[in-house]
């Protein structure tokens, strides 16, 4: 049974630590604070082996070189962000796999954010790692790719089992429920989630990892195939309802 120890780390990343307990591995996935991630495996006496990148920005890339000086550890990244990465191993892309132990994980294209943002499922422990791809309640800023692409890529995480739980890389829950309710004010799930959401964060709680289920129900992003967001938002077709909500969210 893999074990996920999950952290806080910089403003409102949260950091990973994947463990085996058969074979020992421990897969950082991603690096946003190399000092912080050195410091949760020591204190769970854990041994980084590896590290999956998502995509090449600082935050989730920044600590590869000092972690693999520190461990020796390899690193997996995605095949178009992978020049831009320190330390490189291994360059992954769509049907890919790599492996933690006797379990294995399938490289997902999830590029829009940055052009060659990737995501790690495993589906025997019901986990996909997804970086800034989607987040609870929302998706990542389409920095580099287009909406064609950011839109394809969505469909390859609506498609995983709806009891997913998707680790996403950052606490945005609470901004994202706000453009949420704005962008599909009538969604009764939706609002049951958002205050789910508030008592979480009053609490101090996280609202991640995030059931696949429950973001297909309430997040616009993934719903921008729907014909009542598709009518509220002007889109003809889903891409451009998705373009839609993804512009009306960087102002909002």
């Amino acid at each position: 049974m893999l074990e996920v120890h999950q952290f806080p780390c910089l403003s409102d990343n949260y950091g990973y630590l994947l463990h085996d307990p058969a074979s020992g591995e421990t897969v950082c996935i991603d690096t946003p604070d190399a000092e912080e991630y050195l410091k949760q495996a020591a204190a769970k006496g854990w041994q980084i082996t590896q590290i999956w990148n998502t995509h090449w920005h600082p935050d989730h890339a920044g600590g590869n070189g000092a972690i693999k000086a520190a461990t020796g550890c390899t690193i997996t990244a995605p095949e178009d962000d992978a020049g831009k990465i320190a330390g490189v191993d291994r360059r992954v892309d769509q049907g890919d796999t790599v492996r933690i132990g006797d379990c294995t994980a399938q490289v997902l294209d999830v590029g829009g954010h940055t052009l060659g943002h990737c995501a790690y499922w495993l589906p025997e422990a019901h986990v996909a790692f997804v970086g800034d791809s989607v987040f609870a309640l929302g998706c990542g800023r389409m920095f580099e790719g287009t909406a064609p692409q950011f839109w394809e890529s969505l469909q390859r995480i609506k498609a995983l089992p709806a009891e997913t739980l998707l680790y996403c890389a950052h606490e945005y829950t609470a901004a994202n429920a706000r453009f949420a309710l704005h962008a599909d004010p009538d969604n009764a799930e939706l609002a049951a989630y958002a205050e789910d959401v508030a008592r979480a964060r009053a609490a101090g709680m996280p609202t991640v990892p995030a059931r696949l289920g429950r973001e297909l129900l309430t997040n616009p992003f993934l719903r921008a195939d729907d014909p009542a967001l598709q009518a509220r938002w002007g889109g003809h077709d889903a891409v451009a309802t998705f373009a839609a909500l993804r512009e009306a969210k960087n102002t909002f």
